[in-house]
């Protein structure tokens, strides 16, 4: 939570350490400050699809990347971006929705336990 808080409020300090064009910062502000709202649901999904993958459970971590990435954030990105016409803010916040469903569907299964039962 605290990086994304960070990246909140320093997001011009941060972008200028990679590029001095306006109309790239101005982007990547912008860009930050959405996708950091999502760090917190990130950090808390990547932990426990780690704990997954300790477990020896790899398929789990797969099915929920490819759910909260390719099925979700990849076309929500297109819809929000092209024909609802948000343009790259649309893209950016489908980011923080995948954020976000990675972590709700790993506290999901993580919750119902079957992940204990893996044999390596």
């Amino acid at each position: 939570m605290s990086i994304g808080v960070v990246f909140m409020l320093f997001a011009p300090l941060i972008v200028s350490a990679f590029t001095t064009d306006p109309d790239v910062a101005a982007h990547a502000v912008h860009c930050l400050r959405i996708v950091s709202t999502g760090f917190l649901f990130y950090g808390y999904g990547m932990a426990l699809t780690a704990a997954f993958n300790g477990a020896g459970d790899t398929r789990t971590p797969t099915l929920i990347n490819v759910v909260s990435l390719w099925l979700l954030e990849i076309p929500l990105a297109w819809v929000l971006a092209r024909p609802l016409g948000f343009g790259p803010t649309g893209a950016f916040i489908a980011l923080s929705v995948g954020f976000s469903t990675m972590c709700f569907l790993s506290v999901w299964i993580f919750r119902k336990g079957k992940w204990k039962t893996q044999t390596v």
